[in-house]
């Protein structure tokens, strides 16, 4: 690589030399790659000045999420888990918007709205903030905050304007080519601010929205993404890791892995969930335990599906422990484990079965024979000949044989072990109505058939024991 190629290195990420390269994200990644040597001599070539503006091309730098997509595109959505780099990525948006090739040159942008759920962390995080505007600024380029109008002014004459959502009227009459939004998931006023931003975007050729945002299941977010115009990035907790505390990662980990709130706030996952769900995400959430207790009764239960080939249904498999001592109303249930398996024929998912009872030591199986009658009883017999098994059959619809099943998580009688998203999933798309998600509850089923058979029968045939002289 000679002098003229490593400088264009620096100025241009499409380069070929990184682009084809197999596992290489970036500039930064390619030097890095290619060891001491090669960035030695990288170094060397480049002049002053190009070794002073190398910290703040962030094209250098970025990870994939954090740059712009091609194409025609009104709204740019990041979402990504905490710590992912999505304000880094936010502001340096507007730093490519703004900015000309030289420091006095006028960018794409000349009016921005800088959209928070306050003012405060529009200046604290967006804009003062370590990832912020001016901390990514170079010094011939930094804009100057204007406390008392509440707005950053670049040497060009760009200006970028702070807006809280809790005010969305404060948005009525301003106009702008340009808008950086930052956590519209969480803002209670989401809606409004959103609407009367769009409005005000009407400057220039083509405005466009840079929004930043953990994941949250709200209609306006769920809205935005759906918009043609929409486009989307996202990336983990994980994807910046080297810019994270080892022991932040490792605590968020062992707290949160396996957890909705986990996919949700470290996967960067937006989690659906339907209205009038008999199960809520923060139900499940207080549901959670880290150690589990003895238990007077496991059951493995099965909701097998009608065929064995690709595109079949689930095969729901769910390990449930409880514990049935003393007065029905003390009767606690643990659900311990989702061995569930997909596209199974009827001798893999028999195996499953077997597997799961022995490893929790389960007293029983309980299956569904409603689509496969006694060919479900002899495909787990085939598998185990003298395995305790009970059928049962489904006379009601899903919904009322799962609402007794929710009524116990509300009273906070059930409480689930790690590691259950998928199975947390479905249930919280399971409504009054039915279920909203895809393909059949497969999960659920099984769940509640485990439940029903260990706390909601018996508990209706409990009888209250007689006090003498009562």
């Amino acid at each position: 690589m000679n002098d003229a190629e490593k400088k264009t290195l620096v100025l241009s990420m499409d380069t070929p030399s990184i682009s084809t390269t197999p596992g290489i994200r970036s500039g930064a990644d390619w030097i890095v790659s290619n060891g001491q040597a090669v960035r030695d001599d990288f170094l060397d070539a480049l002049s002053d000045g190009e070794l002073m503006a190398l910290p703040y091309l962030f094209e250098f730098w970025a990870l994939p999420h954090q740059l712009p997509p091609s194409g025609d595109w009104r709204t740019w959505v990041i979402m990504g888990g905490r710590g992912a780099g999505k304000t880094r990525a936010g502001a340096e948006w507007v730093r490519s918007e703004v900015e000309g090739a030289r420091p006095m040159d006028t960018g794409r942008c000349k009016r921005i709205a800088l959209v928070g759920e306050t003012i405060d962390q529009v200046r604290e995080v967006m804009i003062f903030g370590e990832s912020g505007i001016l901390a990514c600024s170079p010094p011939d380029r930094r804009p100057e905050w204007q406390a008392t109008r509440k707005r950053l002014i670049w040497p060009n004459g760009a200006v970028a304007q702070a807006f809280s959502a809790h005010d969305p009227e404060g948005l009525r009459g301003p106009q702008f080519d340009g808008a950086w939004v930052d956590e519209l998931a969480k803002w209670k006023r989401a809606r409004e601010t959103w609407d009367m931003l769009q409005f005000g975007l009407r400057l220039g050729e083509a405005p466009r929205v840079c929004v930043t945002t953990t994941p949250r299941n709200v209609g306006v977010l769920k809205d935005i993404l759906a918009t043609p115009s929409t486009v989307t990035s996202s990336a983990p907790t994980e994807a910046n890791r080297a810019h994270l505390a080892e022991s932040f990662l490792d605590e968020v980990r062992a707290r949160y892995a396996g957890t909705r709130l986990g996919r949700q706030e470290l996967d960067g996952l937006l989690i659906d969930e339907a209205e009038d769900a008999l199960w809520s995400p923060a139900m499940l959430e207080a549901a959670r335990v880290d150690t589990l207790p003895e238990f007077d009764r496991v059951v493995v239960a099965v909701d097998p599906p009608v065929s064995g080939h690709a595109a079949s249904d689930e095969c729901g498999i769910i390990v449930v422990g409880a514990i049935t001592r003393g007065p029905v109303q003390d009767w606690r249930a643990y659900v311990l484990a989702d061995a569930s398996v997909s596209a199974a024929s009827p001798a893999r998912w028999a195996r499953a079965v077997i597997r799961a009872r022995e490893l929790w030591g389960a007293e029983r199986v309980v299956a569904e024979v409603n689509q496969g009658g006694d060919l479900v009883e002899q495909v787990i017999r085939q598998v185990d000949p003298l395995v305790p098994l009970r059928k049962v059959h489904a006379s009601r619809g899903k919904v009322a044989r799962a609402e007794p099943v929710a009524a116990l998580y509300e009273q906070g009688r059930v409480h689930h072990a790690r590691g259950l998203g998928t199975l947390e999933d479905q249930m919280c798309a399971m409504t009054a109505r039915g279920y909203e998600g895809r393909g059949s509850p497969d999960r659920v089923d099984a769940l509640v058939w485990a439940l029903t058979d260990l706390i909601v029968e018996p508990a209706s045939k409990w009888v209250r024991p007689r006090v003498r002289g009562v």
